[in-house]
């Protein structure tokens, strides 16, 4: 086998594949990419037994056809150091030495068998799925607003991922961790069909990673797997078992007290008062009234405080509550209007955030378990 492809180009797609590896496998196969050619067209294939990501690369001076598995890391960190231009790739289909040449340089390996390579082996039904092409940019949008809510419990499995809440005429992505929820509903274009599923975390980040320059991507969701496919990528994933929790039944719909407030002077301030927060709870109190939120924080273990105070616009009286520093700071980085709005009812409800205007076709909410405070 040979074949000719711009260094940089290979590199760009090796490395996106790359992803899918761990950095520590069971299989010591699994550390290469499976490299299949045929005709004037490359696939590269990575995969963990739970994902599978394959790239096509158009290739040149191609002679013969065939598969074969490559070091995956050591082909990642010589590509990244070739310039950019032309390289040839001469395999021995007999014992598959493999001849990398550039116009300065020579490298030699020894690949594998691609027949050695394992599949996933997902027992799907192909009649009881849904299909759509949704644009990239509803996807990415729905995973970076829900990421970092994702729980961690492991006697919680069904949380440690990314609900997709698929409607006909939009996507809901929502994750939690049961202190925090983030609920993200997007209309940018309608499925048609119906369904559900949850996303681990890894699939959703290598989603978010690949196919960003994708315009579009058609999603086919089986029972227990969904695939991904763009000209350029196609990725398969397993979902996490279980039933997610009815997040519609936790959000509170009867806050009556509003408070706006600068997204900007607010997390700076969490930031520097969260400095001086116990590290054991990261409690941040708050005394809100009409005009200005007190920001208070101490560590009774070394006697430590501080407090600041941001202008803000408030309709209750006046109310003292708290919440974690760490989960406030992650919420207002995710939240991007200049003004944010939390919706309260009482110190022991949860606060619900939303910002001052949502983009066209979306909705996003964010709610927040507070904190016991018996005084300010």
């Amino acid at each position: 086998m040979k074949f000719n492809v711009p260094s940089k180009t290979l590199y760009n797609y090796v490395s996106s594949v790359s992803k899918v590896i761990n950095s520590k496998n069971a299989l010591a196969i699994l550390n290469n990419f499976l490299f299949v050619l045929q005709d004037n067209t490359l696939t590269v294939t990575a995969s963990d037994l739970e994902n599978r990501l394959t790239a096509r690369i158009p290739v040149m001076e191609v002679e013969g056809s065939g598969s074969f598995c490559i070091d995956a890391r050591r082909l990642v960190d010589l590509l990244k150091e070739l310039p950019d231009q032309g390289i040839t790739f001469n395999i021995n289909d007999n014992n598959l030495a493999v001849e990398i040449t550039y116009s300065s340089g020579t490298y030699n390996l020894i690949a594998l068998s691609g027949n050695e390579y394992p599949s996933i082996k997902i027992e799907d039904s192909n009649e009881d799925h849904i299909e759509f092409t949704c644009p990239t940019e509803q996807i990415i949008k729905g995973i970076d607003n829900t990421l970092f809510a994702v729980g961690n419990d492991d006697l919680r499995p069904q949380m440690m991922g990314i609900l997709w809440d698929i409607k006909p005429d939009a996507i809901t992505f929502v994750a939690t961790d049961t202190r925090k929820l983030v609920r993200y509903r997007n209309e940018m274009s309608a499925p048609g069909v119906e369904g559900s599923c949850i996303f681990p975390i890894k699939p959703a980040t290598v989603i978010k990673n690949v196919f960003s320059k994708e315009q579009e991507v058609k999603v086919t969701i089986e029972p227990k797997s969904a695939t991904f496919e763009s000209p350029s990528f196609t990725f398969n994933c397993r979902f996490i078992k279980g039933v997610f929790p009815d997040y519609n039944r936790v959000i509170p719909t009867n806050n009556p007290y509003t408070l706006t407030i600068d997204r900007h002077s607010f997390l700076n301030a969490v930031r520097r008062v969260g400095v001086f927060v116990d590290p054991g709870h990261g409690l941040v109190k708050f005394k809100i009234t009409p005009n200005q939120v007190l920001l208070k924080a101490q560590d009774n273990n070394y006697l430590t405080s501080a407090w600041e105070s941001v202008p803000c616009e408030f309709t209750g009286s006046e109310m003292i509550i708290g919440f974690s520093a760490p989960y406030l700071i992650e919420i207002f980085n995710t939240l991007t209007t200049d003004d944010i709005i939390i919706k309260l009812s009482d110190p022991s409800r949860p606060g619900v955030f939303i910002p001052s205007e949502n983009e066209a076709n979306g909705d996003l909410l964010m709610l927040l378990m507070p904190m016991t405070v018996s005084d300010f």
